[in-house]
């Protein structure tokens, strides 16, 4: 599967001061994100703090309060060439069930508008970049969670377009599928394709993307790559993570954050920074007694990605 030649200097997505609202709620507010050929970005935050909106607005499928979105250079909304340059892989599957491996593709090129001349050498294609050549006869039903996934991921792309949009493109898949996709979507972008993907999978986000994009309750909140990301709040500090058997009173929270310590929305878990390493555990460990703050863990850990999201969103996600 090869990705168009694009212009390496223009972003093939631009969003430029997106607002929306449902109903009452703001759920993006004055967002500004490029995207870069051969470049792969990740979406993180909590649910409900506007990734799917987001998608949605960027592919042109939501109309956007305010704002401007490019697309390889046009208006999704307005311009069809734009479209045509997307290829977009929902969360939930968009295939059809009782339809074969092989007839799935042929539909979906054709609803892509892939030419006949050039279809069958693009299905054969996808059905040997997905490693699924065996089963193209199997309905798609028979097949497993990852293979389902790696086929909706090889239909989206027959007609060769410029950006690929991925909703949570791993949710519900094994260990050994997660890695098929992710060696997928590396392929893409060493062949020059711009990705844009959520997920709630840190360590997916670690290792796949070139930069992650913090949105929380509808505004980027922090960006920037994984690596200088970490460093930029721990530097070469440990992360302290500390879950409290009693939630700390108003009190107890001021004596926390005066030690720099930020609290998860659950109000039990709290993060901090560790500067002497592992051997401030002990150290911590009086600190919460003299607080009267009964503990449930102490752990000191290498800061990650999960460090940071608990620290920019006050959430510990987990898979």
């Amino acid at each position: 599967m090869n990705a168009p030649e694009t212009n390496p200097a223009a972003p093939v997505l631009h969003l430029e001061g997106i607002s929306k609202k449902l109903g009452e709620r703001q759920v993006l507010d004055a967002i500004d994100l490029e995207v870069q050929p051969g470049e792969l970005v990740v979406l993180l935050g909590p649910n409900g703090a506007g990734k799917t909106t987001l998608l949605g607005t960027a592919c042109g499928r939501i109309a956007a309060d305010g704002g401007r979105v490019t697309l390889n250079g046009h208006d999704p909304r307005r311009n069809p060439a734009a479209r045509a340059a997307l290829g977009f892989v929902p969360q939930d599957l968009a295939l059809y069930p009782y339809l074969s491996v092989r007839e799935n593709l042929e539909i979906f090129g054709r609803m892509m508008g892939v030419s006949r001349k050039h279809l069958p050498a693009r299905v054969e294609a996808a059905l040997d970049w997905s490693g699924l050549e065996d089963r193209s006869r199997h309905r798609v039903d028979t097949l497993s969670g990852g293979m389902r996934r790696r086929l909706n991921i090889v239909a989206s792309l027959l007609h060769e377009p410029a950006m690929l949009m991925l909703d949570e493109p791993t949710v519900g898949v094994d260990v050994n599928a997660r890695a098929r996709i992710h060696e997928l979507l590396r392929q893409l972008r060493a062949q020059g394709m711009a990705l844009l993907l959520t997920t709630h999978d840190l360590t997916q986000a670690t290792s796949l993307a070139d930069r992650v994009v913090f949105l929380i309750a509808g505004q980027i909140q922090l960006s920037g790559a994984p690596d200088e990301l970490i460093n930029q709040l721990y530097e070469d500090d440990k992360e302290l993570l500390v879950t409290f058997l009693t939630t700390p009173d108003s009190a107890q929270s001021e004596q926390l954050k005066a030690r720099e310590m930020h609290c998860g929305q659950s109000g039990l878990t709290w993060s901090g920074t560790a500067t002497g390493g592992y051997r401030d555990a002990a150290a911590w460990s009086e600190v919460f007694d003299t607080l009267g703050l009964p503990v449930a863990e102490i752990r000191i850990r290498e800061p990650n990605l999960e460090s940071v999201f608990l620290r920019v969103t006050g959430e510990e996600l987990k898979l």
